[in-house]
């Protein structure tokens, strides 16, 4: 009897999980993970390149700060997503329960990239002024 339960469950799971034309729905949980991997390269790509010493050419740091940027942006979008669907399924605990950790993630994951790449430009302005300075005497 069990093997029978179990047969019609997994049938009425394959069902719950295909949309029109017989396309399975993409789980929805890949978000989350993407969104965190996207967050944590935001935050590590200007503190590599702050991390490196003075003699590396200085040529690519905004290309770096833009891809950060756009790393933090995507993240923030992978959340909106994942809530859409929260909201689509009408799955309304599961809003109610994450959805103060997430604002509050969301605001802290954008503050700190801003403040890293602001300090990668102000660091960076400061390396290049002082080479420009060295080069016209």
């Amino acid at each position: 009897m069990d093997g029978i339960l179990w047969a019609r469950l997994a049938e009425q799971e394959c069902r719950n999980k295909k949309i029109k034309g017989g396309l399975y729905m993409v789980d929805f949980g890949w978000l989350n993970i993407g969104s965190l991997v996207l967050g944590l390269i935001a935050w590590i790509l200007p503190v590599v390149k702050l991390m490196q010493d003075n003699n590396h050419p200085h040529k690519k740091w905004a290309a770096l700060s833009i891809m950060s940027i756009s790393a933090c942006s995507i993240s923030l979008c992978f959340q909106i997503i994942y809530h859409y669907h929260l909201v689509k399924i009408e799955d309304w605990s599961a809003l109610m329960d994450t959805m103060g950790a997430t604002a509050f993630v969301s605001a802290v994951l954008l503050i700190v990239t801003i403040l890293l790449n602001a300090l990668t430009l102000i660091v960076y302005r400061e390396r290049i002024a002082k080479k420009v300075i060295k080069s016209h005497l």
